[in-house]
């Protein structure tokens, strides 16, 4: 097989991949245009929908590191294969279910199947490609994730209004099916041993589950797995707060614009989300730099957040967003910098650690935040939803502003951290 066949093989092995992780973000988002739907169908309150859409984070934050396990230990074919099978069973159940409760579970199942797909694919990557392209793929994966975002935002509506919620998620559910026949049949865990130019090609053996032990203690016993995954919580926490919860009602009610135009500044700050993590993948694949593009990314992440403390000029909050999710791809690099502070046998682990936090992150920061804009109520709903101050939103924002400065610190911090790494640190059962 020459190197050129083995580069066409893993890109398109790699995109069966990328196409479950784009679900999986399709799904965690979708919730914001099913809301009026699900309210009507479940009779549901805001809090009954706001419980049910965390139902999804909750449990995919907290398998992150089973699934980083179970990925080192079977690989990404199966493990991602069985995880889209369940979150396709999961979208079914979803879209026939008859009562809250049911749609509560089901949703949960989604969370459950789709807690694997990001840690396999990029398990995927570290297998079939060089350690100065894994930056690069880390961004094109991430932006996957941002295509699924934007599929359940207008086309997402525009196919509720044509045939309704349930047909247009139990299609859904009908495609990841085929996408986990495809990966199944397809995808391999790595490349033959006479492949060349490719990545991690030993035929490592299967780590018992002593081994599996002492590399979660490795993990887990470094600073620099804490910082990363406190980042992330920061950023994702704060970025799908805003772009998933409050960004529209902020600009709605603070600029006195309608909803569809409000949601056109959410949608820019999407269309950041796609592009800064391919951008700072292959930047950082052609400097070298990691940490310090995490640093930098993480201050303008901070600036973008302060800025809305201010209340600027409307087409500044679109800025601002486009900016804040930008950064977001810079500060995704903290799973290149965890992939290399090991050898490939606990790359799964240290990406479901850190991974973990932060989703743990936006699970939890929605209720700070709505807290906080609870006690600002002006007391008037329109259309359903509750109206609040631009005081409320200065604090929420400057909430998020803190958080972002924490961020910062983070950043410096790891980045004095690992200007002293000398190189991976081998784990238990690990192959010479």
């Amino acid at each position: 097989m020459t190197s050129l066949s083995v580069r066409q093989r893993r890109a398109a092995l790699w995109t069966l991949l990328a196409a479950g992780f784009l679900f999986v973000n399709f799904h965690r988002t979708a919730t914001a245009v099913l809301a009026d739907s699900l309210a009507r169908t479940f009779d549901a309150t805001g809090s009954q929908l706001g419980l049910l859409h965390a139902s999804f984070f909750y449990i995919y934050a907290t398998l992150q590191l089973p699934a980083g396990l179970v990925v080192d230990r079977y690989g990404p074919r199966w493990v991602g294969a069985t995880g889209l099978v369940v979150m396709s069973a999961g979208v079914v159940w979803f879209a026939r279910s008859d009562t809250l409760p049911a749609a509560f579970l089901a949703r949960a199942a989604i969370g459950f199947g789709g807690s694997v797909l990001y840690i396999a694919t990029l398990r995927f990557c570290a297998n079939w490609f060089r350690p100065d392209e894994y930056a690069t793929m880390t961004g094109y994966t991430v932006a996957a994730a941002g295509a699924g975002g934007i599929l359940a935002t207008t086309p997402l509506a525009l196919a509720i209004d044509r045939v309704g919620w349930r047909l247009a998620i139990l299609a859904t559910g009908v495609i990841t099916g085929v996408v986990a026949v495809a990966v199944a049949t397809a995808v391999r865990d790595r490349p033959d041993r006479g492949d060349v130019g490719v990545g991690d090609t030993a035929q490592h053996t299967p780590a018992t589950l002593a081994d599996i032990a002492a590399n979660t203690r490795t993990v887990l016993g470094e600073v620099e797995t804490w910082l990363m995954g406190l980042l992330l919580f920061l950023v994702l926490g704060v970025n799908f707060t805003v772009l998933g919860l409050w960004g529209v009602p902020f600009v709605a009610d603070t600029y006195g614009v309608s909803v569809a135009r409000a949601s056109t500044y959410v949608l820019v700050g999407n269309i950041g989300f796609v592009l800064g993590s391919p951008a700072f993948g292959a930047l950082s694949d052609r400097t070298g730099w990691r940490t310090e593009l995490i640093v930098g990314t993480t201050a303008v992440f901070a600036l973008s957040y302060g800025a809305l403390v201010l209340i600027p000029p409307l087409p500044v909050v679109g800025v601002a967003l486009f900016c804040a999710l930008l950064a977001n791809g810079g500060v995704a690099l903290v799973f290149t910098v965890g992939k290399e502070r090991h050898v490939p046998a606990v790359a799964g682990t240290v990406t479901g650690v850190i991974n973990s936090l932060g989703y743990f992150g936006a699970a939890i920061l929605p209720t700070v935040m709505g807290a906080v804009l609870d006690a600002y109520w002006t007391g008037e709903v329109i259309n359903g939803a509750r109206v609040y101050t631009v005081a409320g939103y200065r604090v929420a924002f400057g909430i998020a502003t803190g958080a972002a400065m924490l961020a910062v610190v983070a950043a410096v911090w790891l980045h004095r951290r690992e200007a002293g790494t000398t190189g991976p640190a081998v784990p238990a059962g690990a192959d010479d």
